[in-house]
């Protein structure tokens, strides 16, 4: 089994604020290679995210920009299967990519969150963030820091497929299954979700509109497993709306959403009403990781 496990720390709220990278190659499944780079995203540090991950503005002052590592990333991702752990990773590649004026990177992508929750049924619904999985399968690691987060990916994804007896192929297949294949009958596509009560937002009730750099089903799992519940419309009980891009011909005029315009007059009328952007709430998500 062969593989790229990849990682990413950011220096604020916009994923394409890539301030490290770990890169971890994988090869008959073993750790044979890997990569560290801290990089500069010529940006400010948000203080909640140095405190994350420890990263301050000073320790990148001579480090490499994205475009300058991105020969080296082409190298060691292109034409691989790239491993990383929830959507956060892939969304803040794609995203340096499109600031930086640069294409895509050709890969395959395979999240070993989803993963996980296929493999054992203790984190199928709930605690299967990356550091949760680990101490389910026995592997230390310093969370948060780029190459440590992306070795324990890559981990976890051996110790799936030991368990599982599934190669990579096998786990693109399943990966586009239900999660329970014993109700795969009554799988709906409704993203309503009640949240985890051992989860930080637990008693937030969030609700999505627009386009999402996500699956508005994996977004609602995301959400779901930090403790909100998901619904489909606002109503007095939203606590949290997020915000994606609107597609403009979808809006008949207005430059809003419906459900932004309802929150909105809602805040107004009182309700306590947070409006996020998507990329914040993948940025809260990954805090709490």
């Amino acid at each position: 089994m062969d593989f790229v496990a990849l990682d990413v720390e950011t220096a604020n709220a916009d994923v394409s604020s890539i301030c490290q990278i770990g890169i971890a190659l994988f090869r008959n499944r073993c750790l044979v290679d890997e990569l560290s780079e801290l990089v500069n995203p010529k940006t400010y540090f948000d203080s909640m995210n140095t405190a994350i991950h420890g990263i301050e503005a000073s320790d990148v002052l001579g480090a490499p920009s994205f475009s300058d590592l991105e020969p080296i990333l082409r190298r060691c991702l292109g034409g691989e299967t790239v491993v990383i752990h929830s959507h956060f990773d892939r969304v803040a590649l794609s995203r340096a990519c499109e600031r930086h004026s640069l294409p895509d990177f050709d890969c395959e992508w395979l999240d070993t969150a989803r993963v996980a929750r296929r493999t054992w049924q203790e984190v199928s619904k709930k605690s299967y963030g990356l550091k949760k999985v680990c101490e389910r399968i026995g592997y230390e690691f310093q969370h948060h820091d780029a190459l440590e987060d992306a070795k324990a990916a890559g981990h976890v994804l051996l110790a799936a497929s030991r368990e599982t007896g599934f190669d990579i192929p096998a786990w693109r297949r399943r990966l586009k299954q239900p999660i329970d294949l014993s109700n795969a009958s009554q799988y709906r596509d409704s993203i309503t979700r009640s949240g985890n009560a051992e989860g930080p937002l637990f008693g937030e009730t969030i609700v999505f509109t627009g386009k999402l750099q996500i699956s508005r089903s994996e977004a609602a799992d995301l959400a779901s497993q930090v403790g909100c519940s998901v619904a489909i419309g606002v109503t007095k009980k939203t606590t949290i709306l997020c915000v994606g891009d609107q597609d403009e011909h979808l809006l008949k005029g207005h430059s809003k959403s419906s459900k932004h315009r309802k929150a909105e007059q809602l805040k107004r009328d009182g309700c306590d009403i947070s409006i996020i952007t998507g990329t914040e709430f993948l940025c809260i998500f990954r805090s709490f990781g």
